[in-house]
């Protein structure tokens, strides 16, 4: 009791899938939808992530979007899977910033890695990915309840332009 009134935070924590095999995670994500942020700020439309397993177990990250005027903005980074997590935890780095965010997987096809949910355990990030730009609503309901499972507020989603 005395850990959840010093850090209220921990007791609460979202939940991620068990585990995340990083060879089938890897490849091309469409964003379908995000909570706003202030690093996607310039992002209009288009917003993708590719991912590539290197040899020593980390992942290359490539996002990429396409601003208002219709210029691609890129940014790569590296994610180190969080030990213990059955990779479902990442910590993702980008250039310039001396610290590592965390990249949590709270829901994921497990059958075909076609749609990923990512959040911050701090429930100010999140984004609904899939392999292809669109997903049908039935599906995009199921993985919006996820996170509302979680505690993440579902009403902050905002659904960018392919």
């Amino acid at each position: 009791m005395l850990i959840t009134l010093v850090f209220p935070g921990c007791a609460n924590r979202p939940r991620t899938v068990e585990r995340v095999d990083l060879e089938r995670y890897a490849g091309h994500w469409h964003e379908i939808g995000r909570t706003p942020n202030w690093f996607q700020r310039r992002c209009a439309r288009a917003s993708t992530a590719y991912y590539e397993l290197r040899d020593n177990g980390r992942v290359s990250v490539l996002n990429s979007c396409r601003d208002a005027q219709g210029r691609t903005i890129r940014v790569e980074g590296t994610a180190t899977p969080v030990a213990d997590s059955g990779n479902a935890k990442l910590k993702v780095q980008f250039p310039g910033s001396p610290f590592a965010g965390d990249y949590w997987i709270l829901g994921l096809d497990e059958e075909n890695y076609s749609w990923a949910l990512v959040g911050h355990p701090s429930r100010w990030f999140l984004w609904i990915l899939a392999r292809s730009p669109s997903l049908p609503s039935e599906k995009l309901r199921h993985i919006t309840a996820i996170a509302e499972q979680n505690g993440y507020r579902i009403d902050r989603i905002e659904y960018p332009a392919p």
